[in-house]
């Protein structure tokens, strides 16, 4: 009748499939990840406000979209797990990458092209 019982430390917990997930662990990356985005999406703030005769209304876009496209790999990677998913995630994030590039690269290039008799105001 002397059952051993193993003591897990409190802040361990087992998840659905068996392993043991660190709750406090987690939560710490969690804080950094929330940390990360807010220092993002601070970032495209000041460079919005960047001054255009220095810089060109062109290159804040760029910058703005390169750190919106890091901003949305750190929440798909870490916060929706995509990270460690299989070879299919990867394809289809892959193919993703590549489509909104391409719209972007279409975007830019199609910047100057107005019709025949457009007036700017």
């Amino acid at each position: 009748m002397s059952d051993t019982q193993k003591i897990e430390h409190p802040a361990a917990h087992k998840a659905a499939g068996g392993h043991v997930v660190d709750f406090n662990s987690y939560l710490r990356r969690c804080l950094y990840i929330f940390l990360a985005i807010l220092c993002a999406v601070a970032m495209m703030i000041w460079i919005s406000y960047l001054p255009t005769v220095q810089y060109s209304w062109a290159f804040k876009a760029a910058c703005i979209l390169l750190v919106a496209a890091c901003n949305a790999f750190v929440v798909a990677g870490f916060l929706m797990h995509l990270i460690s998913e299989k070879k299919m995630i990867y394809t289809l994030l892959c193919f993703t990458v590549f489509f909104v590039i391409g719209l972007f690269a279409l975007t830019f290039y199609a910047m100057q092209d107005f019709p025949s008799g457009t007036t700017m105001h």
